[in-house]
């Protein structure tokens, strides 16, 4: 229970840092690229004794934690640019709700029962994270760029699926700390190269804030992805779209707690609705896997 914990509460700290970014005017991109070498610095430096020599000569894992590092970055751009073209809420919501697709790879291709508790519990995390999401106030294009808004959905949630197979099938040599430093190591290479690119056609300059913005970032961001993935595996028996759900779930809650105390955030009738499902599903799913 501690891994799942604390992998709720790093990815809902993701959330507290990116608010402020405006604050002291960080450029997003730039906080987002350090951010992914400061994860792959945390998994190297905390783990890296855990490193085996056969993980050489087995290479499994390597097309998909180059997947995963592609992902990362790639999500990460179109989420930025679907944001400005869509609006945030309706792209959050595009994310938000890949958690759905994931959970149905899941229990079809891990042949997961069902059960009317668990499946009320699925329905109310999926309402709950919905209602939360979505705000009336936000301004988005007339016309929305649907194919955006249907790779980040099928994006995320191949993201979330394949971290989930990785931690199931691919880690006999190699654990999962230095598989999600990898990643963000991968992803943070991309990354740099495009800064690289920007700066030298004068499209972006760069400011030493952005690092130590990136630096507190990457932190928090590594512990979510590593918890998350040690989760699936210490969780047991509970199966592994019940964690996916009270793990993304948790987070919109815990996120919405966040907006409310710390930024001040109105709370409306549709998000009451939302945060009262989401804590309901939250139990449901609970009392489901006991």
């Amino acid at each position: 229970m501690i891994f799942l914990i604390s992998s709720i509460l790093a990815s809902s700290l993701i959330f507290v840092i990116f608010r402020l970014f405006p604050k002291f005017k960080v450029d997003t991109f730039q906080a987002i690229v350090f951010n992914y070498f400061t994860a792959c610095a945390c998994g190297f430096l905390l783990y890296g004794k855990d490193f085996k020599p056969e993980a050489m000569q087995h290479l499994e894992w390597v097309p998909a934690v180059i997947t995963c590092g592609i992902l990362f970055i790639s999500l990460f751009l179109v989420m930025g640019i679907s944001s400005q073209r869509n609006g945030v809420a309706i792209t959050s919501v595009s994310v938000k709700m890949s958690m759905a697709m994931t959970m149905v790879l899941m229990i079809v291709l891990y042949g997961e029962s069902l059960t009317f508790l668990r499946i009320a519990g699925i329905l109310l995390a999926i309402s709950g994270v919905l209602l939360m999401s979505w705000a009336k106030n936000d301004k988005a294009a007339e016309k929305p760029v649907v194919w955006m808004l249907i790779l980040l959905f099928v994006g995320s949630g191949a993201l979330d699926f394949t971290l989930n197979y990785v931690q199931n099938n691919l880690l006999a040599y190699i654990p999962s700390s230095l598989f999600s430093a990898i990643g963000f190591g991968i992803a943070g290479t991309i990354g740099i190269t495009i800064l690289i690119i920007q700066i030298i056609r004068k499209k972006a300059q760069f400011h030493s804030r952005n690092i130590l913005a990136g630096i507190c970032l990457g932190i928090p961001n590594y512990f979510s992805i590593f918890l998350l993935m040690k989760s699936y595996s210490e969780m047991k028996p509970w199966s592994d779209s019940t964690v996916l759900a009270i793990t993304n779930v948790s987070i919109v809650v815990l996120s919405a707690f966040y907006g409310f105390i710390l930024f001040r955030e109105k709370f409306s009738l549709l998000k009451a609705a939302g945060l009262a499902a989401s804590v309901s599903a939250i139990l449901v799913l609970y009392f489901a896997s006991v």
